[in-house]
Order: C-alpha cells, then sequence, then structure tokens
C-alpha cells in the first residue's frame, strides 16, 4: 500500500474546525468554506434553516447542537436525513436546501469522512457557479480543498484532485474571489505533483515487489 502522507500540521486559529490561518497586518476577509459553516454552527454567522419550515429549522438546529456538543456521528446522520427531507420539501437549489447541504459537507469532513466531505462541496460549488455567484462557488470549492487535503491515498487524491482543479481554474477565469487568490491554487497544484511522486513511487515499490516475488 502506498506510504501514508504526513498529517497536516494542527490548526492554529482559536475558532474550533478553522481552516484559516491568520495573516498579520492584511485586511479581514470573509469566512468561506468550513469556516463560514463552523461560525453559523457557533452562532456567529447566519443560521442554516431560518428560511424553512419550522419542523426542518428545528431539526437543523438539532445537528447544529449534536456538532457543539460533540456528538458528530449523530449529527452526520441527522444531516443525511434533514438533507433528504429538505429536498423532498423545497427542491434540490432552494438557497436554505444548498446552506443545509454545506453543513452536511461539514459535519461529514468532522466525522472523518473526507471523500463525501469533498464531493458534496464539489457538488455545490458546480450549483453556484451555474448560478454565477463566484462567491459562493469559490466557498464551496475552498471546502472542498480542504476535505482533498485530508484524503490520504495518493491515487485517489489524484483522481479528486483533477476534478477540483477543473473547476477551480474555471473560476479563475471569471471575475470573483477565485481570480484574486492564485496562491491557493498553486498550493494546491504542488500538492497534485507531491501526490504524483508518492503514486509512481509507490507503483515502482509494487513493482520491485512483484519481481521479488517471481523470482
Amino acid at each position: 500500500m502506498p506510504p501514508p502522507e504526513p498529517a497536516p500540521a494542527p490548526d492554529t486559529t482559536s475558532r474550533p474546525g478553522s481552516t484559516r490561518t491568520p495573516t498579520p497586518d492584511s485586511a479581514p476577509t470573509p469566512p468561506r468554506g468550513f469556516d463560514a459553516v463552523a461560525e453559523a454552527v457557533l452562532g456567529d454567522g447566519p443560521t442554516v434553516g431560518a428560511g424553512m419550515p419550522s419542523l426542518l429549522a428545528a431539526k437543523v438546529e438539532d445537528i447544529n447542537e449534536a456538532v457543539r456538543s460533540g456528538r458528530i456521528a449523530a449529527a452526520s446522520e441527522l444531516a443525511e436525513h434533514t438533507v433528504g427531507e429538505a429536498v423532498r420539501v423545497l427542491g434540490p437549489e432552494h438557497a436554505e436546501v444548498l446552506r443545509l447541504r454545506e453543513l452536511a459537507a461539514y459535519v461529514a469532513y468532522l466525522a472523518g469522512d473526507p471523500v463525501r466531505a469533498f464531493r458534496l462541496s464539489l457538488d455545490l460549488a458546480r450549483v453556484h457557479h451555474r448560478a454565477c455567484d463566484a462567491d459562493a462557488a469559490y466557498g464551496n470549492v475552498q471546502s472542498a480543498a480542504t476535505a482533498w487535503r485530508a484524503v490520504r491515498d495518493p491515487l485517489q487524491g489524484l483522481d479528486l484532485g483533477r476534478d477540483l482543479l477543473g473547476l477551480w481554474v474555471e473560476l479563475t477565469a471569471g471575475d470573483g474571489p477565485a481570480a484574486d487568490d492564485i496562491e491557493e491554487l498553486d498550493s494546491a497544484r504542488a500538492r497534485m505533483t507531491r501526490l504524483a511522486d508518492r503514486a509512481d513511487r509507490a507503483d515502482r515499490a509494487a513493482a520491485r515487489g512483484t519481481g521479488g516475488d517471481q523470482g
């Protein structure tokens, strides 16, 4: 099996779940991606579910409370069921359903399922990109990138990374925050190079092992 990729350095921000690294002397930027979802869950941002029917809004608050109390498995199950119900009631691309799906992606990330978190986030980025909402699309790309960096298998990382970079490059071609944040895209490209190197080393090691067995 490929060697595990070193775990990312622990986050140094004060907010649990934050993925931002503060930069001294830089102008403050609004939270994006999972950071924005975390602030909503912790009560510092717009509340997910505020525009939903009361029964669905109550279920969303149950998800938030489960996250706040550390019951991530329960939050994940609640999120999956509530998204399905909200889609049936409001439709898959209703604004509140999209925000709920962002919450579900964040919960999946907390639950240690980065692939699911990635796919949910990238799907949302595509929805917002089609709607010409560059800011929301880039926020979801940032969430997808955070989840992608937690995927340790190099071949899977390469496969997911191609999808991520394909949409990311499209966003940088237009107006919006992605075009002003090329360093993040360059960082993702650098990770793709590292993943390709690791996958190649793993293939060569496997080939040597197979040759030794045959000898």
